[in-house]
């Protein structure tokens, strides 16, 4: 018959709340238990026997069959030891099946009405020997980080499973019918007893990890190292300890599990006080940065572990408060970096130096410094926070800056500044950088967008009315013969003196950027021939009949030919223009009725923003045209004007104001 050992019970908890007993104190608690087995034998060598009720264990759990399931693959499987002897050398498989044995022999009967006797003693005595083999379980489990212990490992996983299947026989069976031991539940005292060895190894990092002296304070300390204890220990999982599992433990998904629940705990304990913004940081970064990209996700961890299924490591209400806290800090130091640069800005306008000067046109720095430094601060709470749409609100500094360039642009123009001309030019270039990087900004809320870039356009509004008042103010002369009886005479003079003067003021513009160069010619472009029609509809040239009509037109379309040119010819873009008088000219042109109203219709549908009055405007230049012909014609655009063109050109007429007059 097998050896069986008679212990006490023994207490197998922690020794107090944070620290966990040593495989040595669980060894000296063995040792001094199997000190009474002698004891024990001849104190209970008399004990009263009993008769217990058995049960039929299936064939398959026999242990004819358990054996060949669980088969060691060791070389001195053939070797026969007594259960004492399994447990010292750590072949727990080995001792669990001598006991499972026993209690197959006491427990069960070929038939399951048949009774044996069963004492008291001999239950007893295998009681004692599977807390025995508890005790050896978790000093294996306790210890499974020790390469040189990956036998023992396995044979504690084997015991496990053998322990498993027996628990399930007798779930079959009543409970007052089952043996106290039953059931044994060895893999919830595995798995209890790992998150304790997990939480030790965690709590012990900070002494054993080294690698984070140089860090500034303690905190950033204790998580450096316990973030390199859980990197080191899912790496040995990964290439040890999983190898000592089947694969239905998901073992390195379990200690994934449980590490990240002890890291998660610790990282809570250190954030219930106030924490110093250094402090905080650093935890962010962690939680969004280091832990799960540079520990779980690393290339021989990524396939054995499933990190999305981890969850977060800190509630949603702790996170919150450190992520404004960040925040708030990050937001206060880019308004800071913002203002500087500008009032960097402000004191090159004041140095009585002109701007620099880079591939023949002058340049500012301050958009380009504004740009890095709110891209590098977004990046940066990007990767701090882990979340593209919270890190968006450093981007809506931009606008108390835009704000404040407007205004510093505006004190600008007020001053006397002998170098403003090229000032300006060189803050054209940064306005358009400015504009650009808003317009590219796609997760912008549009109404936000939408303001910034209504700043943006008065910035450079401010910068081309100074160079176009000094143009308007030249050209003035020339304006005021427009449609006058001179121009009527001599347009093609009238014309060409314009546009002689014209082009002096546009070679004036030197030093400036292409792309900026050609924003400014547009839009004086536009003026120019909104002051043209502007001239025409104030109707100081009066058309009698048919041939004054034909000749204005003629002119007309002739005017539009020479100014388009000039303008296309120096960079303009706005092509569209050169087909606004043209089209004018044929309200002129035409004398029939019916034939003005429908091209007076036309005309509305394709320039939707031309006002009723600066229609009739330009039907009183027709003056053999009658009262009832233009409120006829009133009429029929009021009626035909609601269908524009699918694509209608910029707005125009709009901005071409018009006296009114009584028809």
């Amino acid at each position: 018959m097998m050896k069986t050992i008679q212990l006490p019970t023994i207490n197998l908890r922690r020794k107090s709340k944070d620290v966990l007993q040593s495989p040595e104190a669980l060894s000296a608690s063995l040792d001094a238990a199997m000190s009474t087995e002698q004891t024990e034998k001849s104190s209970n060598g008399t004990g009263v026997e009993k008769r217990k009720n058995k049960i039929r264990f299936p064939d398959r759990m026999r242990m004819t069959n358990l054996i060949k399931r669980h088969k060691p693959k060791s070389s001195e499987a053939s070797v026969v030891l007594d259960f004492r002897q399994n447990l010292e050398q750590n072949r727990l498989a080995e001792a669990s099946q001598q006991l499972l044995a026993q209690e197959e022999r006491l427990f069960s009967s070929e038939t399951a009405d048949e009774q044996v006797p069963c004492t008291d003693n001999e239950e007893d005595r295998l009681q004692k020997d599977y807390e025995a083999l508890k005790l050896h379980l978790h000093m294996v489990i306790h210890d499974s980080f020790n390469k040189d212990n990956q036998a023992a490992l396995k044979s504690a996983v084997t015991t496990i499973l053998q322990e498993e299947e027996r628990d399930h026989v007798w779930e079959k069976t009543a409970k007052h019918e089952r043996p106290v031991w039953r059931p044994m539940e060895c893999r919830e005292i595995h798995d209890t007893f790992l998150q304790k060895v997990v939480g030790v190894r965690l709590q012990l990092a900070n002494e054993e990890e080294s690698g984070a002296d140089k860090l500034s304070t303690s905190l950033k300390k204790d998580i450096c190292r316990m973030g390199k204890r859980i990197q080191n220990d899912l790496l040995r999982v990964v290439r040890d300890v999983q190898e000592c599992y089947p694969p239905e433990f998901d073992v390195c998904n379990m200690y994934a599990q449980l590490y990240h629940q002890a890291f998660s705990m610790k990282l809570q304990e250190l954030t219930q006080s106030n924490t110093e913004l250094e402090d905080c940081i650093y935890i962010l970064s962690w939680i969004n940065d280091y832990y799960p990209k540079g520990v779980l996700q690393q290339k021989e961890l990524e396939s054995h572990i499933r990190s999305e299924a981890l969850g977060p490591l800190l509630p949603a209400d702790g996170l919150k408060m450190l992520e404004e806290q960040y925040l708030s800090h990050k937001e206060a130091e880019v308004r800071t970096w913002l203002f500087s640069a500008l009032k960097k800005e402000e004191e090159h306008w004041q140095a009585d130096k002109k701007p620099e000067l880079m591939d023949n046109y002058y340049i500012s720095h301050l958009a380009l410094d504004v740009i890095h430094l709110v891209d590098g601060a977004i990046k940066e709470a990007v990767t701090i926070l882990g979340n593209v749409d919270k890190a968006q609100s450093i981007l809506f500094q931009l606008s108390s800056f835009l704000a404040s360039y407007k205004k510093s642009i505006a004190e600008l123009l007020k001053g006397k500044n002998k170098n403003i001309a090229d000032i300006l030019k060189a803050s054209l270039v940064s306005i358009k950088q400015l504009r650009e990087y808003i317009e590219a900004r796609e997760n912008l809320p549009e109404d936000v967008k939408g303001t910034w870039l209504s700043t943006v356009a008065d910035l450079r509004e401010s910068c081309h009315r100074y160079f176009f008042s000094t143009i308007h103010k030249e050209l003035k002369r020339y304006y005021q013969k427009l449609w006058t009886q001179a121009w009527f005479t001599g347009s093609h003079t009238v014309i060409g003196d314009l546009l002689s003067a014209l082009e002096d003021q546009i070679t004036r513009f030197t030093f400036l950027k292409p792309a900026c160069m050609e924003e400014l010619l547009s839009q004086l472009h536009t003026e120019v021939m909104m002051e043209y029609v502007r001239r025409m509809l104030k109707r100081k040239v009066k058309l009698k009949d048919k041939g004054e009509q034909e000749i204005a037109a003629t002119f007309l379309c002739e005017d539009s030919a020479r100014i388009n040119a000039l303008f296309i010819r120096t960079g303009s873009k706005e092509k569209w223009l050169s087909s606004v008088l043209p089209k004018m000219s044929e309200v002129l042109r035409l004398q029939d009725a019916g034939s003005l109203q429908l091209e007076i219709v036309t005309l509305a549908r394709t320039y939707p923003d031309i006002s009723e009055r600066q229609v009739i405007a330009l039907l009183q230049l027709k003056t053999n045209l009658s009262s009832v012909d233009v409120r006829n014609i009133k009429d029929s655009l009021i009626e035909n004007r609601t269908s524009p063109v699918s694509e209608p050109p910029p707005p125009f007429f709009c901005n071409v104001p018009v006296k009114r007059m009584l028809i």
